[in-house]
């Protein structure tokens, strides 16, 4: 463990610095728990003992646990966003009716008592003093004994019960593809505390929250059943399972159960999964990370998860390299949830998939690893950050590790957004996840408007400088919670351009970019090309122009707000001419060549700015149409 020493060891020192230079603070908790599992009935009991420190500046006079598995019950507010949105998530309901006349039901409103989930504290002190806590619905209201002041620590023992539910969405037991369990969001969990307050949100099947701290977990449940979990085994000789070394004697405890004891340095989150038919296998990859797979005994699948795992590791490589050195010593794929979610130090997907989307399914969950388990955005208020940075880089890793080689590998976040742009019906990104009208425009919004927010970057300051915000958000902000601004800080020291004005139109606002080419005109030896902005958003432009002897040129307008110019890239003809501010609406480019010498004008032959009425940008010479 070694590596994941010095990466803490590195973390605690750039700690310091954050909150010496910037003031940048974060609680810390640390987890004891021990569970006992009834795999007959499917609940569970467990302690917890939480030592938590008050890294803030605030005295805090109460707590909230969340307690997500309460979710799972018919009077829960997640069940009644499934009743009442016009677009509810299909693995979430069944259709009673017919396909020309459904009669969409909700899976939760028909859960029996014996199918329900639940979590419910018997027992809560702090340092000693017995609390007083009401339950309500997902989230647990402490009344703290005495206040946590400023940089002290309080020492919270708790014990509880638990019911794993029917699986509806990501946690559950018996999935339909015949997993046993599927154990996310299973315990009392502290909610965050950071600048903005307690983020105690209800859980109603959207993202997460969570505080940074060290897990020390035990499990015991039946003997037969293989377990895959975020942390690091304890005791392999005891376990066995695959997880022994080779040649090891495993010493199993007498008894029809087995204590599985994990340990997970620095994580916000702790996720495992167990089954009696899990096939364990485990790759070393270059850079030392051990990579676990855990999928059930079915030969329909075993050769797509024997070829996924080198794929694994080209995609783990790839993240190194792109984002920053993965810094725990393992990774584990396993097969469960309901489609695929991202927990600390593991995956959770279903298996009976192709190989194309198995892959595909493990880059982003993977990818996940760095984008919210490493810089550990709010997902709940910048969900776009999660998901769309993950489909960003998974969609660059994919096209390399499956050699698809596209030009462009986001066109299809950009055809997800430009939907969501002519829709009428987009929201800002800055909406709470679970405030969005329809699940439709959360999804488009956060993955695919999210990922063009970085492909469009790439456009506005150059390829090579969002290659280096990328690496440099890893460096400044791992182990950390950055913020959207805190992004774009970022990007704009490493540019040098002002981009306060893309992250507010892109992210703040449903300003859309269009820009037009309205005329073409042409006089003695000058090219003059009118210019319209007509969308609210601006953009700096590259006008590419292609001349009739083959040759091409990029002239390049910057954008006054930006105060900055892009550089050229390698090997093109590149061409500064004067800013366009933005409350101009028109512009006026001179091409220092008579108009006949022109074969067509574009903007953005690239296409990595999302402009919306791509009819408009180019033109054409009547005499090369044919060319």
């Amino acid at each position: 463990m070694t590596r994941t020493i010095f990466s803490l060891l590195v973390f605690a020192v750039g700690f310091l610095q954050a909150q010496n230079n910037t003031s940048y603070w974060q609680q810390h908790v640390d987890y004891t728990m021990e569970i006992d599992m009834n795999v007959d009935n499917f609940q569970y009991t467990g302690t917890q003992e939480l030592v938590y420190t008050n890294n803030s500046p605030d005295t805090l006079n109460r707590v909230f646990y969340h307690l997500y598995f309460n979710a799972f019950q018919p009077d829960s507010e997640m069940n009644a966003r499934l009743e009442s949105v016009r677009d509810p998530d299909s693995r979430m309901t069944t259709n009673q009716g017919t396909k020309e006349d459904p009669k969409i039901v909700s899976r939760i409103s028909e859960l029996s008592p014996a199918q329900i989930g639940y979590l419910r504290v018997n027992s809560l002190t702090q340092d000693g003093k017995e609390l007083q806590y009401e339950e309500v619905g997902t989230v647990l209201e402490v009344e703290l004994a005495e206040p946590i002041l400023p940089g002290k620590k309080v020492t919270f023992n708790m014990e509880f019960e638990g019911q794993v539910p029917e699986q509806i969405r990501r946690s559950g037991r018996n999935s339909a593809e015949g997993v046993a369990l599927s154990m996310s969001q299973w315990y009392p969990k502290m909610a965050e505390y950071d600048f903005e307050g307690w983020h105690a949100d209800s859980y109603i099947a959207r993202e997460f929250h969570g505080v940074w701290g060290d897990f020390d977990v035990k499990i015991t449940i039946d003997k037969d059943y293989t377990v895959g979990s975020t942390g690091y085994l304890q005791n392999p000789q005891e376990i066995g399972h695959g997880y022994e070394k080779e040649g090891t004697k495993v010493s199993k405890p007498k008894g029809d159960k087995l204590t599985w004891h994990f340990v997970a340095p620095q994580v916000h989150d702790f996720t495992w999964a167990a089954d009696p038919e899990y096939i364990h296998d485990t790759r070393i990859a270059k850079d030392g990370t051990v990579l676990h797979f855990l999928y059930k005994d079915n030969d329909e699948i075993k050769e797509n998860w024997k070829n996924l795992q080198p794929k694994t590791e080209e995609l783990l490589l790839f993240f190194n390299e792109h984002i920053g050195p993965y810094p725990w010593d393992q990774y584990s794929v396993v097969q469960g949830g309901d489609g695929g979610m991202e927990y600390a130090m593991l995956t959770l997907i279903t298996g009976e998939r192709s190989f194309g989307s198995l892959v595909g399914v493990t880059a982003h969950e993977m990818a996940h690893a760095w984008f919210q388990h490493l810089m550990a955005t709010n997902e709940s208020k910048h969900e776009w950050m999660d998901e769309g940075f993950t489909s960003y880089i998974s969609s660059e890793a994919e096209n390399v590790v499956m050699g698809d080689n596209a030009e462009n590998p986001h066109k299809g976040s950009y055809r997800g957004y430009f939907y969501l742009a002519r829709s009428g019906a987009e929201q800002p990104q800055t909406t709470h996840a679970d405030r969005y009208a329809l699940n439709t425009l959360y999804s488009t919004a956060a993955y695919s408007k999210g990922a063009v927010f970085l492909a469009q970057l790439g456009y506005v300051i150059g390829e090579e400088n969002l290659a280096k915000t990328l690496n440099r958000y890893y460096d400044d902000w791992k182990f950390k919670h950055p913020t959207p601004n805190d992004f774009i800080r970022v990007a704009e020291k490493v540019s040098g351009a002002e981009l306060d004005w893309y992250l507010m139109d892109w992210t703040q606002t449903t300003n859309t970019i269009d820009y037009e080419i309205a005329s073409v005109e042409g006089s003695n030896n000058t090219t003059t090309v009118g210019l319209k902005r007509n969308g609210l958003m601006p953009m700096p432009l590259d006008i590419d122009v292609t001349y009739e002897d083959g040759s091409k040129e990029t002239f390049y307008i910057p954008l006054q707000m930006m105060r900055w110019e892009k550089p050229a890239e390698e090997g093109t003809k590149w061409t500064v001419k004067d800013d366009w501010a933005w409350g101009f609406p028109s512009y006026e480019l001179e091409i220092p060549v008579s108009k006949e010498k022109i074969s067509s004008i574009v903007i953005d032959s690239s296409e990595l700015m999302a402009d919306v009425n791509r009819d408009n940008n180019s033109w054409q010479a009547e005499d090369s149409s044919e060319q």
